[in-house]
């Protein structure tokens, strides 16, 4: 049996466990929560999936969600 685990882990490398299953260019919220342009509100922190990394070990298995920080410029489309 195996256990597998999600985790987001943040530019400073905090790592916060997740239930989503993201992918690489994927644009995700501070939870990681998927996000669509134009976002709603400007003042939304957002950040894009950039590597992902999965470390297996006996009887479990860590997925990473290496996350980045997305510039306000690339979100607001000029705003």
């Amino acid at each position: 049996m195996t256990i597998e685990t999600s985790w987001l882990v943040y530019p400073d490398g905090d790592r916060q466990e997740t239930t989503n299953s993201l992918r690489v260019n994927q644009l995700v919220d501070m939870n990681g929560f998927s996000l669509s342009l134009p976002l709603r509100d400007p003042h939304l922190i957002a950040y894009r999936v950039f590597k992902l990394r999965r470390l297996e070990t006996r009887g479990e298995l860590n997925i990473m969600y290496y996350l980045e920080l997305v510039p306000v410029n690339e979100l607001s489309g000029g705003w």
